[in-house]
C-alpha cells in the first residue's frame, strides 16, 4: 500500500512553512483532496482561506488559478468559452479558470446562482460542458471556495444542493497571540508563500488517492457511520438531515483519516473526527432550534455521544 501517513507528512511539513498553527484545518484539507472532494472555508477576512490553497497547490506543484467572484462574474468566465478565430474561420475554445488543478473560488456567495451553477458539474463530474461539448478536467481536480459568514449584505447564499457538493467545510479562525508574533517574524522580510517549492508530486497525489480507496471498513463501522448520519433525519432539533451523499462522503473521509494515520483500517475515532466537517453544512437546524441558539455541532456531538461505539474485533481491521 502506498505511504499516505508519509506523503501527508511531507506536504503538511511544507505548507506549515506559510500557515502558522492550524495543523488540524491542514490534514481535514488534505481529506478532502485524498478523497477526490471538494473544500468550503468559511471563515472572517484575513486569517489565510487563499494562502492555505496557493500553499497547497505549490507544495504538489499543480497549476493554481484564483476567482474573484462578484454579482457581475459570467459563467463563461469560469468555464470558459468559444472564441471565433478569424484566420482558421472557425471557433476555438479558450478554457476558463476551472482548468487548473487547484481553483479558489473567493467570496463564491457574493457571485449570482447562475456561476454558482457552472461550478456545480465541474465539482460532480470532474468536467464542464460548453457550446454542447464535454471537456474533462484533468486530475488531481480540486476546487476551494471561500465565504465571509459575517457580512451577508448583497451575497447570493449558497443553496442546499450547491452546498452538498463539498466534501468538508472547515473554519480556520483567529491564530493564538504566539502563532501571531511567529507569523509577524516570518513575513518581516518577505511572504514564506514565496519560497514554497513543490516537495510531492501530482502522480504520487493520485497514488495516494486510489489508495485511500482500498482502506478497509469493517461491518460495524459501516453501521455506526450510517447511524450517526440515519439520526440526523429524526433528530427533533433538524428540519433536513443528511442525505445519501453524505453517508459516502462520511465513508470516504473516514477512509482518507485512517490513511493518514498510517493504518489500513478505519476505527470509530476516523469517523468521529470527520462528522462536523462533513455534516455540518448538511443539515438544516429548524427555525425554532435557531431561535434558541442552538448550533449544529452542538447537535451532532449529543448524536454521536447517544450512539454506542462499536468493539473492533481482533482480526476483523485486515
Amino acid at each position: 500500500m502506498v505511504d499516505v501517513s508519509a506523503f501527508a507528512k511531507r506536504l503538511i511539513g511544507n505548507v506549515e512553512r506559510a500557515i502558522v498553527g492550524k495543523r488540524p484545518q491542514l490534514i481535514l484539507s488534505l481529506v478532502a483532496w485524498l478523497t477526490e472532494g471538494h473544500l468550503l472555508l468559511e471563515d472572517v477576512p484575513g486569517v489565510a482561506k487563499t494562502m492555505l490553497a496557493r500553499a497547497l497547490a505549490k507544495s504538489v506543484g499543480c497549476t493554481f488559478k484564483r476567482v474573484q467572484c462578484t454579482p457581475d462574474l459570467l459563467p463563461g468566465d469560469v468555464t470558459g468559452s468559444s472564441i471565433f478565430n478569424q484566420k482558421t474561420a472557425e471557433f476555438e475554445f479558450r478554457p476558463g479558470p476551472l482548468f487548473a488543478q487547484v481553483v479558489l473560488a473567493d467570496e463564491i456567495n457574493r457571485t449570482t446562482p447562475r456561476t454558482q451553477a457552472a461550478l456545480l458539474e465541474a465539482m460532480a463530474e470532474s468536467r464542464v460542458t460548453v457550446d454542447g461539448t464535454s471537456h474533462k478536467l484533468g486530475p488531481p481536480f480540486l476546487v476551494i471556495a471561500t465565504q465571509n459568514p459575517v457580512d451577508q449584505e448583497g451575497t447570493f447564499p449558497l443553496p442546499e444542493a450547491q452546498l452538498d457538493r463539498f466534501m468538508l467545510r472547515l473554519s480556520l479562525g483567529y491564530p493564538t497571540l504566539e502563532e501571531e508574533l511567529k507569523m509577524l517574524e516570518l513575513q518581516q522580510h518577505q511572504h514564506p508563500i514565496d519560497s514554497i517549492e513543490p516537495v510531492v508530486s501530482s502522480a504520487e497525489l493520485i497514488a495516494c488517492q486510489q489508495a485511500v480507496r482500498k482502506v478497509h471498513v469493517d461491518d460495524k463501522i459501516r453501521r455506526y457511520l450510517m447511524q450517526i448520519v440515519h439520526d440526523t433525519r429524526g433528530h427533533d432539533e433538524i428540519a433536513l438531515g443528511g442525505s445519501p451523499r453524505a453517508s459516502i462522503a462520511m465513508f470516504r473521509a473516514a477512509q482518507a483519516m485512517a490513511a493518514l494515520r498510517g493504518r489500513a483500517f478505519v476505527l470509530p475515532d476516523d469517523v468521529k473526527r470527520v462528522v462536523t466537517p462533513v455534516l455540518g453544512h448538511r443539515v438544516i437546524l429548524k427555525p425554532e432550534s435557531r431561535l434558541r441558539k442552538v448550533t449544529t455541532s452542538a447537535v451532532l456531538d449529543d448524536i454521536v455521544a447517544d450512539i454506542a461505539v462499536p468493539t473492533i474485533p481482533e482480526g476483523a481491521t485486515a
